[in-house]
């Protein structure tokens, strides 16, 4: 039996969090693989290279079953070119769940196949946004609960404590 092709979770992961590794580690138990969809948006300044975010993940998500790479593009083309066929995202709330909608819906009208899976945040990771986190850090706080020490450390490279 052909091994079917992993669900992809795209995103910026800018800077990636312990709220993204739940998603990626319950995409696994749903789907047995992730790839990890690192997204190069040319038009969006990135704290961290696209090189960067790939290797933190690769880090956070050593032992599972999980592939990263930097897509380009649309993610659903991305997705077509590998033949898979489910997107995962992640829903912390409902002002989330108002963008994951038209989203769903725009990859369905340019790929009829594509289906997105919308995963509900733990609570305690229902708060977390890479933003935010960026902002904190940049401000001169930190917040090492929230992310895998790998992660923690790159931000306090970037933005060393005063």
């Amino acid at each position: 039996m052909a091994e079917s092709p992993p669900v992809l979770f795209p995103g910026s992961f800018d800077p990636p969090t312990l709220g993204h590794l739940d998603l990626i580690r319950r995409g696994v138990d749903l789907f047995g693989k992730v790839w990890v969809g690192v997204a190069a948006n040319p038009g969006k300044a990135a704290l961290f290279s696209s090189e960067e975010r790939v290797a933190m993940i690769e880090i956070m998500t050593d032992g599972l079953e999980v592939e990263v790479s930097v897509i380009q593009g649309l993610v659903v083309e991305a997705a077509r070119e590998r033949g898979v066929s489910v997107l995962l995202r992640g829903v912390r709330g409902s002002s989330d769940l108002d963008l994951e909608y038209p989203m769903a819906m725009t990859n369905r009208e340019l790929n009829a196949a594509m289906e997105t899976v919308c995963l509900l945040a733990r609570p305690e990771f229902s708060t977390i946004s890479s933003r935010l986190l960026r902002e904190v850090y940049e401000a001169g706080g930190e917040l090492p609960r929230l992310l895998a020490p790998s992660v923690h450390a790159a931000l306090r490279e970037k933005f060393p404590p005063s």
